[in-house]
Formats: structure tokens, C-alpha cells, sequence
């Protein structure tokens, strides 16, 4: 949080154009469009409770679910998006009474499905914009040059490439990553760990199984889900730039098509929750729509999609440790 709120102050006194005055403009919203944003923000968390219930084979109750997906968004909040809250996020299952095989199945194919969704939707997203959903000018070319594609590729490339290897690993030969993790255990500092990793190796084996042999509305419910929140997520910012001045049916289509470019180049981040990188690329992407707004909405955005997880889990993880360690431990 610290880092994120040093680079929004270096940005503010090294742009003359942002004042306090432009910042005070975040209040001359439209309350609709603000409402609805904040409507896709709770379809979004409701998308995501449900996908990993539905995913979970119903093992996890709604209380639980929702506790998941919390601390998984906290996690990702706090680490690096490069790292993301993904070991984080196996660590909660396993702790929410799922096997450690069977949460870090579920965690990848998670992960599987959203960069799918990702490979998917951004070629679409350049294709159906004819190339400009890549800024064409503003200060980013200037710092940049033309080497934003260039960055845009790698982190296409290295998404794509991780796709690959955890579907191999989950999909089609399990025994590779029961292998890895055997390995990684013999050695000497991890080796009190070798046996569990064999226990673990076989759950992971046996719930690559059980996915692979569930019917096809099991598939259909949690890639319609996942379609769902990221739809959801992208929308935020078409109906957060609404508030602010009018988008065309085509404005709407670019400013979508950007979501989608803006978000695989944060994935590469090396701050936690794509602080600083995220505040850059917004003032990059989003100028030529909001002008003088640009700043203040993107503090607005911020504020909206990536503190309130920060708060939540601040005040929901001390209630989960106590709830999961001590009364475990008292039992």
C-alpha cells in the first residue's frame, strides 16, 4: 500500500496537468453509472463465491466460499502480480478441509480457465478494434517508445506458455506433477516433507481423475462463471468512465478492448497488486477518454477494485486464524 501510494504522489507533482482541482472533479459523477459500477462489483464477487463452490464439487458450504475467495483476493492484493495469490489460495482450501492434492487441483484449474480466458479475448480484443487497443499517443510513447506491443507479447507469451504446463500437469499427466513435487522434496532442507509430498502427489492424481470424468454441465457452470466475473471486472471501468463523459457504442468496445490489454501487461507486475504499474497504465490507456478526470478516476478505480480487498482481509483474517488454528488446536 505504501508503494502504490508513493507512486500516485510521484505521479501527482510530476504531471503539472493533475491539481487538486482535477482531483476534486471524482465528485462530479453521475450517480447511475456509479451505482452500476458498484453493481458489477458485487456480481463480480458473487460470480467468483460461486465458481469455487461449483468448482469445489459443492465440498465447500457458502460461509466457506466466500471466506476463500476473501483471503485469495487479499492475497493477490499483498504479493507481487507476477507471484499472484494462487500458493496463497491452496493454503486456504487446504485449511478449509479440502486435500492438499485436491485444493491445489482446483487452484489450477482455476488459474487455467482465467488465462484462457485471457489468450482468448485479447487477440479478439486487437482484432475487433483494428490495433488501437494499444495507445497511440500520450506520454507512455514518448517514455516507451514503440515497445508496449513488446511488453504486451511477453506477458502473452509467458501466460500462454504457463497455460500450457499447469493444463499438462492437471489434465493430462498428473504422475509429471507428483513427480516435480517428489523432487523439489528430496531436498536436503525439504526433505521432512518428501512423504507428504508423495500423500499429496496421489490426491492431486486422483482429483485430475475426478475432473476429467465430471459430466459436461460441471465444465459448462464454471466456464460460464468464468466468462461471468471477467466481464463483470472489465465492465467496472466501462461503466466508472460513463460516470464522467459520454462513450460511444464504439468508445465502449475500445475502452473494453483496453481493459483486456491493460490487465495481462499488470499480470506481469512486479509490485503487490500491480501497485504503481496499474495507476501508469490507466493514465496511459484512459486519457484521451477522460481528459481532466483521468486522475481522479483512476484513484477512483483503485479505490473501488483493489483496497476494499485490502480492508476485508485486514479485518476477516485475524477471525479466520482464530477460527481455523485456534479452536482447531483447542479441539
Amino acid at each position: 500500500m505504501a508503494l502504490s501510494l508513493g507512486i500516485v504522489l510521484y505521479i501527482f507533482f510530476s504531471d503539472p496537468n493533475i491539481t487538486t482541482t482535477s482531483l476534486g472533479r471524482i465528485f462530479e459523477a453521475a450517480w447511475m453509472p456509479i451505482f452500476i459500477t458498484f453493481l458489477f462489483i458485487f456480481i463480480r464477487g458473487a460470480g467468483y463465491v460461486y465458481r469455487i463452490k461449483t468448482l469445489s464439487i459443492d465440498e465447500l458450504s457458502w460461509t466457506d466460499s466466500i471466506y476463500v475467495i476473501v483471503l485469495w483476493e487479499f492475497a493477490s492484493a499483498v504479493t507481487p502480480s507476477v507471484v499472484g495469490g494462487t500458493a496463497v489460495a491452496v493454503y486456504i482450501l487446504f485449511k478449509q478441509g479440502l486435500p492438499f492434492g485436491k485444493a491445489l487441483a482446483f487452484v489450477m484449474l482455476t488459474a487455467i480457465l482465467d488465462n484462457l480466458f485471457f489468450l482468448v479475448s485479447a487477440p479478439l480484443a486487437i482484432f475487433l478494434t483494428d490495433g488501437q487497443a494499444f495507445p497511440a499517443d500520450g506520454n507512455m510513447q514518448s517514455r516507451l517508445g514503440n515497445s508496449l506491443p513488446y511488453f504486451f507479447y511477453l506477458s502473452y507469451g509467458l501466460i500462454a506458455f504457463y497455460t500450457l504446463v499447469m493444463s499438462y500437469a492437471l489434465l493430462i499427466r498428473p504422475r509429471t506433477a507428483k513427480w516435480v513435487l517428489i523432487k523439489v522434496t528430496g531436498l536436503r532442507f525439504l526433505k521432512k516433507w518428501r512423504n507428504d509430498a508423495i500423500v499429496q502427489g496421489d490426491e492431486l492424481i486422483l482429483a485430475s481423475k475426478q475432473l476429467k470424468n465430471k459430466v459436461s454441465t460441471y465444465w459448462y457452470k464454471i466456464i460460464g462463471a468464468t466468462i461471468f466475473v471477467w466481464l463483470a471486472r472489465y465492465l467496472i471501468l466501462n461503466t466508472l468512465i460513463t460516470a464522467y463523459t459520454d462513450l460511444s457504442f464504439a468508445d465502449h468496445m475500445l475502452v473494453f478492448a483496453r481493459s483486456i490489454i491493460m490487465w495481462i501487461l499488470m499480470l506481469i507486475s512486479p509490485t503487490p497488486g500491480s501497485s504503481g504499474t496499474a495507476e501508469y497504465f490507466f493514465q496511459e490507456f484512459y486519457q484521451p477518454f477522460l481528459g481532466e478526470y483521468t486522475f481522479g478516476v483512476s484513484i477512483f478505480w483503485r479505490l473501488l477494485s483493489y483496497y476494499p480487498y485490502l480492508l476485508l482481509g485486514a479485518l476477516i483474517l485475524p477471525k479466520w486464524i482464530r477460527r481455523k488454528f485456534f479452536k482447531q488446536g483447542k479441539k
